[in-house]
C-alpha cells in the first residue's frame, strides 16, 4: 500500500500503519515495544490531551487525541499478535458497554436528569462487574490513578454505602483533628513511618472536605501549583530587577516580595 499518495487517512489506515511498524521488517523501535515499555507514553499522551483541554487549544487537542488513539491501537495490536483480542474486539466491547449502561436511550428505563443517569450507571456497573458489596466497588478504583484523584473516588464510592461524615462541618473538624495528630508526630520525630501515616491522613481528610464542597481535589492542587509557579517567577524577577540575591536574602524580605506580587 502506497500511503504517500493518499490525501486523507482513516482509522483503517492507522491500524495498517501500526501493523507495518510492528512487522519483522518494520521500525526497529516500534516492533520491540511491550505494554510495559510504552505504559508511561500512554500516561503522558493522555495528560497532554488533558492539557490541550485545559488551555482550550483545540488544534493541539486534535493532535493529542490522535496520539492517544495511536496508543490504544498500539496496545490492541500487541494483543492481536498474541491472539487474545483485536482492536475490533475493543470497539465491540465498548459499544456493548455503552448500550447496556444507557438503558434510558437504548431500552425503556426512564432517566430524565444527569443524577438519575449516574445512579443507573453505577448500579449497572456494579452488576456487570459482579461487585456484590460496596467494598468491591471501592477496591475496583484503579490504584494507578494519581493519589488525590484515587482518594476522592474511593471516598465517593464508600459514601454510597452510607459510611460518611455527616456534613462539611464534620469534614473541617476532621482536618483539624488530623492536623493536631501530625503536629504531635512531628514533635516526637521518633517514627518516620508514623509521620508519613499522619500526613497521609491529613491529606485524605482535605480531599474528603473537597468532596463535600464539590471541588475536584486534583484540579484544585493543580491550580494551586500553577499559581505558586507564576508568583515564584514574579518574585524572582523582582529580585533580579532590584539586585537581590534570593539565596542569601532573609526570609522576611522574600515574604514581603511574595506579598507584593500577590
Amino acid at each position: 500500500m502506497n500511503f504517500d499518495r493518499k490525501e486523507r487517512y482513516d482509522i483503517s489506515d492507522l491500524i495498517e500503519i501500526m501493523h507495518l511498524l510492528r512487522a519483522p521488517d518494520g521500525c526497529p523501535w516500534d516492533k520491540v515495544q511491550t505494554h510495559a515499555s510504552i505504559r508511561q507514553n500512554f500516561i503522558e499522551e493522555t495528560y497532554e490531551a488533558v492539557e490541550a483541554i485545559d488551555t482550550e487549544d483545540y488544534d493541539l487537542l486534535r493532535e493529542e487525541l490522535g496520539d492517544v488513539l495511536m496508543q490504544v491501537i498500539f496496545h490492541a495490536i500487541m494483543e492481536e499478535e498474541t491472539g487474545r483480542f483485536t482492536f475490533d474486539d475493543v470497539c465491540n466491547d465498548v459499544c456493548h458497554k455503552l448500550i447496556v449502561r444507557h438503558p434510558h436511550v437504548f431500552a425503556d428505563t426512564i432517566a430524565d436528569t444527569p443524577d438519575e443517569v449516574l445512579r443507573n450507571w453505577d448500579a449497572i456497573k456494579m452488576r456487570t462487574h459482579q461487585q456484590t458489596t460496596y467494598a468491591d466497588a471501592v477496591d475496583a478504583v484503579a490504584r494507578s490513578l494519581p493519589a488525590l484523584m484515587r482518594a476522592q473516588k474511593v471516598q465517593k464510592r464508600a459514601s454510597k454505602s452510607g459510611f460518611d461524615i455527616e456534613n462539611v462541618d464534620g469534614a473541617f473538624d476532621k482536618i483539624l483533628e488530623e492536623h493536631d495528630e501530625l503536629r504531635l508526630a512531628d514533635l516526637s520525630r521518633e517514627d518516620p513511618d508514623r509521620l508519613t501515616e499522619e500526613l497521609g491522613d491529613l491529606l485524605f481528610s482535605v480531599v474528603n472536605t473537597a468532596r463535600f464542597l464539590g471541588v475536584d481535589a486534583e484540579l484544585a492542587l493543580t491550580r494551586a501549583t500553577e499559581k505558586f509557579a507564576t508568583r515564584f517567577r514574579k518574585v524572582e524577577q523582582l529580585c533580579i530587577e532590584r539586585n537581590i540575591d534570593m539565596k542569601s536574602t532573609p526570609i522576611p524580605l522574600i515574604d514581603s516580595l511574595w506579598e507584593e506580587v500577590k
